[in-house]
């Protein structure tokens, strides 16, 4: 403990120690989006001494980072020449009949490619095929999305290329002096964590998965089938004036419920079955998404933003326009305002037609409804726009745009080039950031993604945040705040065999890993945890993977992982949903991964 209490008498480590307190505090909170975050920790410790300019922006011209980016190319392409297009089809397909089958897909199938395709863009394109599978066989999504968010965790550490977290320890290692991990560096590791997952998955009772698309509310109702909510106006030429609502052609036409009925300043609530309509009334809807497209044609009633665009002097022409989903992702700087304070349809060209929120009733009028992460909205935008959305990190692009994908003869060779990405380092001693650069020049080569497609397929916010966050580690490990923590670690630690120190060190990172960001909680453990490996009889790099492990098997909190938060509102769970399903799968992870680290390690 003497060695915690001398960084208080140390002043660059006090100032890091601070500055930790500080980041840790804004990643809690969310007050900043996480990569803001990390910038301003790094621009904090530039400012006061700690790191040198080169050394604190070290960082962004690693290569795991350079890596990274090349990734995100790669597998941008590989999606848009339709390389996975065959896994659509086989989920459409009749072999699938059941939940169970699908789970069995999603773990021997899905999870291995999300080993070397990043599992964020795995879960968007597969979320619309999934949906509809669940229309079609009509299974609660709720039965099957989870799945799909931890199949993709369990096989995004298979190789290196899996996760950006993967990336981010290579880096670490890197700059700490331990060298940067290889592609397959904990394959043998990741290997028996995937298939023990998947059977988990597989043989969990189903009752831990809700269903919540069997429900039924007081209105009435599937909610699997009633989901989005939307705002309509009744013009004074409408044929609605003067009946009532049970017996209007806008309930026998189409499967909607009223949630409320705003007369000018007055807000009616159900029971509102014989209220009369009026003219210039409003109604808040719960609509299905077919019937609120088939609501665009109705010309009795009118979609709220015709009149938001009349106000603002937009084009309401339908002309060339497409409706697609799209999710306000963990960070997004959108969430805490209304659509009326952000200007959406300015700031984006795009109209929100409405709003979906996991199970939980919008009772405000769609404009002044405050956002919040993990909303789905439909929007209807002209295709130039969407595709401004794609490169946007505030909001997630849900649907597919066929429109905008190459001719499928790219297919043979987006695929040719991504196994020789994987091949070529493995073989030869080509690096691995040398072939990913390679792969992204030849994919675009190649016609299977165009240069403009090239830039707006790279994430900058994870960008900026694994580059502030790989100095950061650096930080702590030259000021000694590092040897502090770890020497602090180690005096609770003492006496306990390595299995045992190892767990209790997997199941710190799982546990902060809830709270903060998995990027964050590698950036803050990874030095801390490296100290400990003479004491424990294991070198460095076992340390790490532990810490890896911990960071990325997440499986207890929608915001645990990104991909938890994607099925969060389309799967309509509650918090404690995901919490019940994984928590005996974190129990496995934390019995079983320090026992394979010491298998792998014992002998280095």
């Amino acid at each position: 403990m003497d060695e915690l209490g001398s960084v208080f008498q140390n002043p660059q480590a006090f100032i890091t120690l601070a500055i930790l307190v500080m980041a840790i505090a804004l990643f809690i909170t969310g007050s900043l989006a996480p990569e803001l975050t990390g910038l301003l920790s790094l621009s904090l410790l530039m400012a006061t001494g700690v790191l040198s300019p080169q050394t604190a922006l070290a960082g962004f011209g690693s290569p795991a980072l350079i890596t990274l980016m090349g990734l995100f190319a790669v597998s941008s392409a590989l999606f848009r020449s339709g390389a996975l297009d065959r896994l659509r089809e086989l989920i459409a397909s009749e072999q699938i009949r059941t939940s169970r089958h699908l789970i069995a897909l999603l773990g021997l199938v899905v999870a291995p490619i999300s080993g070397v395709v990043p599992n964020t863009p795995v879960v968007a394109a597969l979320l619309p095929v999934i949906e509809a599978w669940c229309r079609r066989r009509n299974v609660s999504p709720s039965r099957v999305l989870l799945p799909l968010s931890f199949a993709t965790v369990l096989g995004g550490t298979l190789t290196l290329l899996g996760s950006s977290v993967n990336l981010l320890v290579s880096d670490i290692s890197d700059q700490l002096g331990y060298g940067s991990l290889e592609l397959f560096s904990f394959t043998a590791i990741g290997i028996p964590i995937w298939l023990v997952g998947t059977v988990y998955m597989l043989l969990v009772p189903q009752s831990l998965l809700p269903d919540r698309g069997r429900d039924r509310n007081d209105l009435g109702g599937s909610i699997d089938d009633i989901g989005y909510f939307t705002e309509v106006k009744i013009p004074k030429n409408s044929n609605l004036v003067g009946q009532s609502l049970h017996n209007s052609r806008l309930q026998r036409r189409f499967d909607v419920d009223v949630l409320e009925l705003q007369r000018g300043r007055e807000r009616l609530l159900p029971p509102l079955a014989d209220r009369k309509i009026e003219p210039e009334d409003r109604l808040l809807l719960r609509v299905t998404r077919a019937d609120l497209l088939r609501l665009q044609q109705e010309e009795t009633i009118q979609l709220a933003k015709r009149e938001w665009t009349k106000q603002n002097n937009f084009s309401v022409s339908d002309e060339g326009q497409k409706t697609v989903e799209v999710l306000l992702p963990a960070g997004s700087t959108l969430a805490g305002a209304s659509l009326r304070e952000l200007r959406f349809r300015q700031r984006h060209n795009a109209t929100v037609l409405a709003l979906r929120r996991g199970q939980q009733t919008v009772q405000e009028r769609l404009g002044q409804a405050v956002l919040r992460e993990g909303d789905v909205l439909l929007l209807q935008a002209p295709m130039d726009s969407i595709r401004g959305l794609q490169a946007n990190n505030d909001l997630l692009v849900l649907d597919q745009l066929e429109n905008d994908l190459p001719t499928v003869r790219r297919k043979p060779i987006a695929i040719a080039i991504a196994a020789s990405m994987l091949i070529l380092p493995t073989i030869t001693p080509l690096p691995l950031v040398a072939a990913v650069l390679m792969a992204v020049i030849a994919m675009v080569i190649g016609g299977c993604l165009r240069p403009g497609e090239l830039q707006r397929s790279i994430r900058l916010d994870v960008i900026l945040l694994i580059g502030s966050l790989s100095s950061f580690s650096v930080a702590m490990q030259t000021t000694g705040l590092a040897d502090a923590l770890a020497g602090a670690l180690e005096y609770c630690l003492d006496g306990l065999p390595t299995y045992s120190a190892l767990l209790v060190i997997f199941l710190a990172t799982t546990i902060c890993t809830q709270v903060i960001s998995n990027a964050a909680s590698v950036a803050l453990l990874a030095p801390v945890a490296i100290q400990l490996a003479p004491g424990i009889n294991l070198p460095p790099t076992a340390l790490l993977i532990t810490v890896l492990f911990g960071a990325s098997q997440s499986f207890l909190t929608p915001m645990g992982y990104q991909t938890n938060l994607m099925v969060f509102g389309p799967g309509r769970y509650r918090f404690f949903d995901i919490t019940r399903y994984g928590a005996g799968l974190t129990l496995v992870m934390t019995l079983m991964i320090p026992g394979l680290i010491i298998w792998q390690y014992s002998g280095s």
